[in-house]
């Protein structure tokens, strides 16, 4: 574990690459509105409120007309113009959290989530998974992620309660939220391949949409894929490299799950990554033992601090994952076959 003065100095470390306009970068110096939020959340946990609030004036400045981020904005433009659906679904995340950390009316940032999960729901299919972006022309994708659609599920479910909350109920949220766990459970026809990363394996977990016994069948099948015993796991499971980002996710998963041994024991593994400066390193090669990629992020940094609170109770938002989830489902009677 680490003491709320070392979250703090790791909440800082992000707060010390944040860029003049408020955007939070990653190491190449690009933002994406996935991963500042996440750092807004870390930031906002150990009370750093002015560069939070910088954050989200920044997320409402570059949301486009059509609820949307760009994939990648450099120095305030946009460089990657497609849309993501799981970075405008990550917004909700962050607006719910800050309300639950902050106790902050939140009905400033509810224009632009309800923008961003219009957005996000008109990519549902038929079938009910949600395609992962909408290029620079306009164009919907063909195809879904599971990871992107199990971090949208999430966003979906903390959109309902602040829609609730401010009074303002969005019901097509929460039948989009149902069918996209019911996909997410059950049908992983829905989804491309990309079960080599350790994302894919614990996400549907992570996200709510599978709980309970399935949870834990689906956390042992492939613990020893990817778990690296006294250092963390693996982000891909053909690789000897494990990231610190991936294992904190994992730890808020277990924690989802009530499996607090696992989850401050993959914590404590993943502390050989932390920094004098309170920063973390985002990866170890441990074949060549070497830092891999040579950088310390600020999303590593975030998700560390957002385990941490999981664990210990920080802040009014430590149970944002824990309490997050569908209901409970463990049948599956349907005939969806395609999108």
């Amino acid at each position: 574990m680490i003491s709320w003065e070392q979250t703090v100095q790791t909440a800082r470390s992000i707060a010390a690459i944040q860029q003049d306009d408020g955007g939070v970068p990653w190491p190449e110096g690009h933002v994406d509105a996935w991963n500042h939020v996440e750092c807004l959340m870390a930031m906002a946990v150990a009370g750093l409120s002015e560069p939070v609030n910088r954050g989200y004036d920044w997320l409402m400045r570059h949301q486009r007309p059509d609820g949307s981020w760009a994939m990648k904005i450099q120095d305030g433009v946009a460089v990657e113009r497609g849309g993501e659906s799981n970075h405008a679904a990550y917004a909700a995340v962050g607006a719910w959290h800050n309300y639950l950390v902050t106790g902050k009316d939140p009905s400033p940032l509810w224009p632009m989530v309800k923008r961003a999960l219009d957005y996000v729901v008109g990519l549902q299919t038929a079938r009910g998974e949600i395609v992962w972006e909408r290029d620079a022309q306009g164009r919907a994708s063909t195809y879904a992620l599971l990871t992107g659609c199990s971090s949208i599920h999430q966003g979906l479910r903390c959109g309902v309660l602040l829609a609730d909350h401010l009074g303002d109920p969005q019901p097509h949220w929460e039948l989009a939220a149902d069918r996209l766990a019911h996909v997410l459970a059950f049908h992983p026809e829905a989804f491309t391949d990309k079960s080599r990363f350790s994302m894919d394996w614990y996400y549907p977990v992570l996200g709510g949409a599978v709980r309970g016994r399935p949870a834990f069948e689906l956390i042992d099948r492939e613990w020893s894929t990817f778990v690296v015993p006294g250092l963390g796991i693996r982000c891909v499971s053909d690789q000897p490299w494990v990231t610190g980002a991936e294992t904190c996710e994992l730890v808020l998963a277990l924690d989802a799950l009530g499996e607090r041994e696992r989850a401050v024991r993959l914590f404590t593994d993943m502390q050989h990554l932390r920094h004098d400066d309170g920063s973390y390193w985002t990866g170890w090669q441990f074949v060549n033992r070497k830092h891999f990629p040579h950088e310390r992020s600020g999303y590593t940094a975030a998700a560390t601090i957002l385990a941490a609170d999981a664990l210990s109770g920080l802040s009014g938002g430590a149970g944002i994952f824990r309490d997050i989830h569908a209901p409970a489902s463990h049948t599956c009677d349907c005939t969806l076959s395609s999108g």
